[in-house]
């Protein structure tokens, strides 16, 4: 008896892959293995051709790695394809063919929620992408399908859809996941502004992947966003909460948030439009970011008033006015911000809209006239590395 039970044991210590996922995308792929205990594992590269080798410490070759094979995208950037098998006794090996040389981080994730172990490769291009180039690219293509005389200068719209891959956000009682919905209204929303002729946006991800708060902020930084905007879907104990809501960032995060900035940015100007603070000393350098974060919280008001009155007509709203919260996404120091609360996924009835595309049509079109409503008075900046004359 003792024997079985140690034999149990010894089984149940063996990790075991329970599912595995690949999410290609612009910026990056991932690879991810869930098991039921943590997977020991190593990592190395080879090249000619460029490969990427994983090692894991499990005696079983589960369902869920042989079906990685014939998982792999044709339009993956970054894998042309995937190769499983035993490599040893006790080592299982996954062969990574990559399309060009890459850059792999390897790292684990605990459980949390349905989630149980999980080991992570997200595998980025060599050279990190330039979202202001292909913002720029984007936007040539669409000035030349543009009527003439339409050329100006256009403000810059990023759209961020929360969520994503790894993270599906809330879910609704009947399956929905605010990840897909809220890519589904942001996607909709960008082909709104981009038949805008004075506007082009840009989408923070643009499909099923997992995105750091901090790299969608850094992505409206770069592209020089002229406004910033988070879709979202609530969700709440209560199944009968509902309604829409419009957030923009509290002052006291802004304050602890550019503290770290500050810290952590090379270059302080960029942070306030080009304002030169390398000869200030750090009262001054406080001074002058505070009253120009206090400047963007106050647009952000403007422009979260402006959406959350079109969304009024659109569906019910949770708050009358602009609630204020300290949300990571919200904090680039320069660029109005709002995070848009579409619905409740919690509550069924709002759940069965959200689903709906025409819903999402109309909800997305409400963003849109918001968007309009504040720019018709607080016109882009004139000076800007985008302008196009």
């Amino acid at each position: 008896m003792a024997l079985v039970l140690a034999l149990l044991s010894l089984s149940e210590a063996q990790a075991q892959v329970l599912s595995s996922r690949i999410w290609p995308a612009r910026d990056y792929t991932r690879l991810t293995l869930e098991s039921k205990s943590a997977l020991k594992h190593s990592l190395f590269s080879v090249k000619d051709p460029e490969r990427l080798v994983l090692d894991l410490e499990t005696d079983e070759l589960a369902p869920a790695l042989s079906e990685l094979q014939g998982k792999v995208a044709a339009e993956d950037p970054y894998l042309q394809g995937l190769r499983v098998a035993r490599n040893r006794p006790g080592v299982v090996r996954l062969v990574l063919d990559l399309k060009a040389e890459v850059k792999a981080q390897l790292f684990t994730l605990p459980p949390i929620a349905e989630y149980g172990h999980r080991l992570v490769l997200d595998i980025y291009p060599a050279v990190p992408l330039d979202p202001l180039a292909a913002l720029l690219e984007e936007t040539g293509r669409q000035q030349e399908e543009k009527p003439a005389g339409s050329m100006a200068r256009l403000a810059t719209i990023v759209v961020d859809a929360g969520h994503g891959g790894e993270d599906p956000g809330a879910l609704g009682r009947h399956g929905s996941r605010e990840k897909d919905v809220t890519l589904g209204i942001a996607r909709r929303l960008k082909k709104l502004v981009d038949a805008e002729p004075n506007m082009r946006a840009l989408l923070t991800r643009d499909g099923d992947y997992f995105l750091k708060l901090d790299a969608r902020v850094e992505k409206a930084r770069k592209v020089k966003a002229d406004l910033f905007v988070s879709i979202h879907a609530d969700a709440f104990v209560r199944p009968d909460a509902r309604g829409s809501s419009v957030f923009a960032l509290s002052d006291r995060r802004a304050t602890s948030q550019l503290a770290r900035e500050l810290a952590r940015t090379q270059n302080e100007s960029d942070l306030i439009g080009g304002v030169n603070l390398q000869d200030k000393d750090d009262y001054v350098k406080r001074t002058i970011i505070d009253l120009w974060q206090t400047g963007t919280i106050d647009h952000s008001l403007r422009l979260g008033g402006s959406v959350l009155k079109r969304l009024g007509s659109v569906n019910t709203l949770h708050k009358p006015r602009v609630e204020q919260a300290s949300f990571a996404v919200l904090t680039a120091p320069n660029i109005p911000s709002i995070l848009v609360e579409t619905a409740f996924i919690s509550n069924p009835e709002e759940e069965k809209r959200l689903n709906d595309e025409e819903y999402q049509d109309k909800l997305a079109r409400a963003v849109l006239d918001g968007i309009r409503d504040y720019l018709a008075k607080h016109p882009p900046r004139p000076a800007s590395p985008l302008a196009l004359n």
